[in-house]
């Protein structure tokens, strides 16, 4: 993860052994995303998600930051704008069949933290700080941030990162629930691939993923009961032949 000069890739992929550690490559920048790093990093989601030798997917940034958000001077300059063309998906991440993994290095603004939250879930390192800075910059959040912040740490704590624009560092995003674990910054990318090996190791992942996925879209009740009791059955059935 370490800075590259500006003439690079914006985006590095690379993967080991089934896991695709894809990553953010702006340094300079601190990883903000310019419309060519926007297009590339959900292009590039997808295409591991497609590869049969990828298992699961590692999202990180280059050092010294994860991902500042929209680069303001594009923004400005109109190179983002509101009239770009819908993707065909909601939120940062195109849909995927294969975890996805937030290894977070670094400081994590606004659309960076949109991107954070789009991932199944994050490994932070003890550098990574976390802010949502739309308030402060006059912007409104369209990747989902209103509605997966305040799922992975309450309606109250989202609200005051999201009106204060106030930084926390990463032992307070894992009080917070925020994140799932913080290592030490040299161990963050070991660390979350060894992790993301072993969840592709497990031969029903991403079907207990994808069951997540659709429990959660069905709420709770007694019918999403019946139908988590009747998916495991069909794939019981499916794997073992069982009845």
């Amino acid at each position: 993860m370490s800075a590259a000069p500006s003439d690079q890739p914006v985006l590095l992929v690379n993967v080991d052994d089934g896991v695709a550690i894809v990553t953010l490559n702006r340094p300079e920048a601190r990883n903000a995303l310019n419309a060519e790093l926007a297009a590339a990093f959900p292009t590039a989601v997808a295409e591991c998600d497609a590869r049969e030798d990828v298992v699961a997917i590692v999202l990180t940034g280059s050092d010294p930051a994860f991902c500042a958000g929209f680069d303001l001077r594009d923004v400005r300059g109109g190179e983002k704008t509101g009239e770009n063309p819908h993707p065909g998906y909601w939120g940062a991440l195109p849909p995927t069949t294969k975890p996805v993994i937030g290894a977070i290095n670094g400081a994590t603004a606004t659309g960076g933290l949109e991107i954070a939250v789009a991932c199944d879930f994050l490994v932070a390192s003890d550098r990574a700080r976390f802010a949502d800075t739309h308030a402060k910059v006059g912007v409104l959040p369209g990747w989902g941030l209103t509605i997966a912040l305040p799922q992975a740490i309450g309606m109250r704590r989202a609200l005051q990162m999201s009106l204060s624009g106030d930084f926390i560092d990463a032992p307070t995003a894992l009080a917070w629930g925020l994140v799932n674990e913080v290592v030490a910054h040299d161990d963050l990318l070991p660390h979350t691939i060894a992790l993301a090996r072993r969840i592709g190791a497990n031969p029903s992942a991403r079907e207990v993923r994808a069951l997540y996925a659709e429990v959660a879209a069905r709420g709770d009740s007694p019918e999403t009961w019946e139908f988590e009791n009747r998916r495991a059955r069909d794939w019981m059935k499916h794997r073992f032949g069982t009845r």
